[in-house]
């Protein structure tokens, strides 16, 4: 497993969230468990209630 970020652009939004586990070949494949986390933050993403959040 290698640290990474995970970027995606909303429309003129941007999510950037650090340091996240996953195993890394030509793409990241993350663990269930991240992945459960990473929808969590998207969701807080879309709904506008994310400003800025520690994930670990």
């Amino acid at each position: 497993m290698k640290e990474t970020e995970f970027v995606v652009k909303v429309g003129e939004k941007i999510l950037t969230v650090k340091d996240i586990s996953a195993y890394v070949c030509d793409e990241a494949y993350y663990t269930p468990e991240v992945s459960k986390k990473i929808d969590q933050l998207m969701k807080k993403f879309h709904d506008s209630t994310l400003l800025m959040q520690r994930v670990s």
